[in-house]
């Protein structure tokens, strides 16, 4: 998917005091961030911010932090901080693979995966959020109770999903295929993408890994 370039998008988020410029600075340390010892929960490819931004107005005990790569994108999130000023949500301008160098060891308590880039190419597959090599980084980084949430319109990833987990030595929970007819839907946010999917009628996938 081509992405719309944002004019003044890096220097909005360089000068957001919703953005975290440096976050390796705080890796072992969230706790300071956010001025408690709520838990934290993550979301990788955080998009728009609607799912996370929701998931933190319901939820002042847990803390939050929205990670994005693209500036175009995340700049969304950061105009709708502006108008709500949750003190327990954050956000990081990163690559997920530079993950292991932002949280400490056993920092994170859940992590949410939301319709994330496929990498339909073979050669790619290391770049799934879902392979057993992020999920190796996962481990690290989740407490030992901690759990991986996710969701995807695709039924390809989610199959290559579903082999990779067991790989990493996980076990996947909650699995359906079509999670709007399903026993799992109760407390379901939803993100932009799954809006548009579920009113074209497409089937939604998720599952939770665990160890």
């Amino acid at each position: 998917m081509r992405l719309r370039n944002v004019k003044g998008a890096r220097e909005q988020l360089a000068a957001s005091p919703y953005v975290i410029q440096n976050p390796s600075e705080h890796k072992g340390k969230w706790n300071e961030v956010f001025q408690n010892n709520h838990p934290i929960h993550i979301e990788i490819g955080m998009g728009k911010g609607k799912f996370i931004t929701t998931l933190a107005m319901e939820n002042p005990d847990i803390n939050f932090i929205g990670i994005e790569k693209f500036s175009s994108v995340l700049i969304r999130g950061v105009e709708k901080m502006e108008e709500l000023k949750l003190p327990n949500l954050f956000f990081i301008r990163m690559d997920a693979e530079a993950i292991l160098e932002i949280f400490e060891k056993e920092e994170v308590k859940k992590i949410y995966l939301n319709f994330s880039d496929p990498w339909p190419k073979e050669r790619h597959a290391k770049r799934r959020l879902t392979s057993k090599e992020f999920f190796a980084r996962y481990d690290q980084i989740l407490a030992k109770d901690g759990v991986v949430q996710f969701k995807t319109d695709n039924r390809a990833l989610f199959d290559f999903s579903l082999e990779s987990i067991p790989l990493a030595n996980w076990d996947a929970k909650e699995v359906t295929f079509d999670l709007h007819h399903s026993e799992f839907l109760e407390g379901n946010v939803m993100t932009e993408y799954e809006e548009k999917f579920v009113a074209e009628g497409k089937p939604i996938c998720r599952l939770v890994a665990a160890r």
